[in-house]
């Protein structure tokens, strides 16, 4: 199964952010001459050893290039274009064997992944430089203006690392030709910059074709802790109930995609950020979040048909954090179902 919205997104750099708190990721604001987006990049890994591996090519060639140069600025669908997409095991991008691991906060200057990545996109923004980054999309979100940089709608891409060779957890998300990565052209020198990252949890023998690794490892990476114990000992900043699903509209009275829709309240004090959570149906399908609700207050979420689903012969609604613990959940049946009407939770 590949990644939802998997494509590249091509623009300027504006501005960017240090990955910083329990679930860090470098953010990046691109432009693409019409409209912003934001890029979140992992430098820390949820599950132990949470140090990323990486490699890093300052003079990349290679035969997708011309083909990237040619594409407009924007997201770009790479469904069905192996040619134009990344592949760590099958792409002949690298030597896998030259990844080296890699902090995200080792104290002192210019020594940890942050610092690195902020270093080529800040020589890309001072020579107009161009960043295609390939992973998977978000938005354009009305509801919700961007956490990180504050502009609206909030729109962007993540998983911009190996996307194959998962553990359980995460290998829904396995396919080949979907790895992320980013790619920064530097038109002063016509020269091209390569970053790739994975998890030192994932495995580089998978198969052809569903990504999943060949090898059984343990949940964790390691052979003595499983994923579950590692979720379960995070301590968790936002308590369940704090965001609860209030509504959802089940049947909308047009079949366009986009209708559906679940409202969200936050009956907190405090704003919370709900990057990377995710609402996940009766099928286990799963649509990832963006943004902050800010205190006390609700946002409407809209369903693209892509994730998440709501079924009108009833069903389940669930609402997870970053780390997979459940924060709320709800369950409706066939007779709450009315067109055009919200279910009240």
């Amino acid at each position: 199964m590949s990644l939802e919205s998997y494509g590249v997104l091509k623009g300027r750099p504006k501005d960017w952010r240090y990955g910083t708190g329990r679930s860090p990721h470098f953010q990046i604001l691109l432009h693409d001459g019409q409209m912003e987006h934001r890029i979140a990049v992992n430098v820390r890994s949820k599950v132990p050893p949470s140090e990323l591996l990486y490699f890093v090519d300052e003079n990349f060639d290679h035969p997708l290039l011309s083909g990237l140069k040619d594409l407009d600025t924007g997201f770009h669908s790479l469904e069905n274009k192996k040619e134009l997409s990344l592949d760590y095991v099958r792409g002949e991008l690298f030597d896998l064997s030259a990844m080296e691991t890699l902090n995200h906060n080792i104290p002192g200057p210019d020594n940890d992944l942050n610092e690195m990545i902020r270093d080529y996109i800040k020589e890309a923004i001072s020579t107009k430089g161009t960043v295609y980054a390939f992973g998977k999309r978000w938005g354009p979100e009305t509801f919700l203006q961007d956490s990180c940089f504050g502009f609206r709608p909030g729109s962007g891409i993540h998983d911009i690392h190996m996307n194959q060779g998962s553990l359980k957890k995460w290998r829904d998300d396995d396919a080949p030709f979907n790895d992320g990565g980013l790619l920064i052209h530097l038109p002063e020198k016509d020269r091209w910059v390569a970053l790739f990252l994975a998890f030192q949890s994932q495995c580089f023998e998978t198969d052809e074709t569903t990504g999943h690794c060949k090898e059984e490892k343990s949940e964790s990476g390691s052979d003595t802790k499983d994923i579950s114990e590692s979720i379960e000992s995070c301590q968790c900043v936002v308590s369940a109930g704090t965001i609860r699903i209030i509504a959802a509209l089940v049947d909308p009275a047009s079949d366009d995609p986009g209708l559906e829709m679940i409202t969200l309240f936050n009956a907190s004090p405090d704003d919370v950020n709900i990057d990377d959570w995710t609402i996940v149906d009766a099928n286990n399908r799963k649509s990832v979040l963006k943004g902050t609700i800010k205190a006390c207050s609700g946002v409407k979420v809209h369903l693209s048909g892509k994730g998440a689903q709501l079924y009108k012969d009833g069903g389940s609604i669930g609402l997870f954090d970053e780390m997979g613990v459940m924060m709320h959940e709800v369950d409706y049946r066939k007779d709450d179902v009315r067109t055009g009407w919200m279910v009240v939770f």
